[in-house]
């Protein structure tokens, strides 16, 4: 067989496997009989061509996540690609999502909306989209958002940039009181609780520091990034020891609202319905004791958030060793 000959069976076999292809991802049934017909060959050789697409495909999964196989639909009398993408999240998925979204009113109700509409278009099957959509209707109508109705997407963006980057930032805060206050900062991290995205970051002010109750304090100062007017990221860096970073993981099993504070423990009785919701609040606690449906709790928190939460439980909580005073403004959610 010549070079020449070789070389357009070559091109005829790539044509047709690509012309195939081409075919079952655009959802389209591939029948033996037509492509025999299509490219005058015989059986077999489009039955080959299948299985060298179907060997392609299985390659391919271990690169993209995504499991495409070919199957025989009977129905169809033909071949069809079914697509199965391991990092795409299911319908369930999303519903719970767009339920927990709703739920933390973080954002204004128009970019709400934009959010939810793009987590299900572009996530969920066509098919199964209003579905989803029917289960979140009344509370998306019936959405309200919070009093601040400020866009901060951005913002937030900027200073997730200054954290990985480790770049000083400035900033001019409304505190709850409106007044207006400037601050460097180290940022540290983002956290979102009850509504409310926060900044976590260290005051980069001696001066500022020596006001605290806590010298030194290793934790952070909490910003409501909703309430922050301006924001400048420094071209000054600053360096973190690896060993030394501020792990909000941590900081989140211990705060309540918000709210630093001196680390303490606390301990009290609980004699409520529910001992469980208590131990889901309070991710550090742990149970000393149960008598006659009395629980004796211990936890480490941070500050105020604590107190707060235990004067809110009533008559269902008797504290035995109250947390320590402290008067750490600079150190709290400002």
């Amino acid at each position: 067989m010549d070079t020449k000959l070789c070389e357009e069976i070559k091109n005829d076999k790539i044509q047709r496997i690509l012309g195939i292809y081409t075919k079952l991802i655009e959802g389209k049934t591939v029948k033996k009989e037509e492509e025999v017909q299509r490219y005058k060959v015989n059986p077999r050789t489009i039955q080959r061509d299948i299985q060298d697409i179907t060997a392609f495909l299985e390659r391919d999964d271990l690169n993209t996540g995504i499991i495409n196989s070919i199957i025989y639909d009977t129905k169809a009398r033909g071949y069809c690609l079914q697509y199965n993408n391991v990092y795409k999240l299911s319908p369930q998925q999303i519903l719970a999502i767009c339920k927990i979204l709703l739920d933390s009113r973080a954002f204004v109700k128009e970019e709400m909306t934009e959010i939810i509409d793009k987590l299900i278009h572009s996530s969920v099957v066509k098919d199964d989209q209003p579905q989803v959509e029917k289960l979140i209707q009344n509370e998306e109508e019936h959405y309200v958002e919070l009093q601040h109705k400020t866009r901060f997407l951005n913002k937030m963006w900027d200073i997730g940039q200054a954290i990985q980057n480790q770049n000083y930032i400035e900033i001019e805060y409304k505190r709850g009181d409106n007044e207006i206050k400037k601050r460097k900062l180290k940022p540290a991290a983002i956290m979102f609780s009850e509504f409310y995205f926060y900044l976590t970051a260290f005051i980069d002010d001696k001066n500022l520091c020596q006001n605290f109750d806590v010298a030194n304090d290793p934790f952070p100062t909490i910003y409501r990034i909703d309430r922050i007017q301006n924001l400048k990221i420094l071209d000054e860096h600053f360096r973190v020891l690896y060993s030394s970073r501020f792990e909000e993981g941590e900081f989140r099993k211990r705060v309540q609202f918000m709210y630093g504070g001196k680390l303490e423990t606390v301990r009290f009785i609980y004699k409520g319905p529910s001992v469980e919701a208590v131990l889901d609040r309070l991710p550090t606690a742990e149970i000393l004791s149960e008598r006659d449906g009395c629980y004796e709790i211990r936890a480490e928190v941070f500050g105020k958030g604590i107190e707060m939460w235990l004067r809110s439980q009533g008559d269902r909580v008797i504290w035995k060793d109250c947390p320590q005073k402290t008067n750490e403004q600079g150190k709290g959610m400002q």
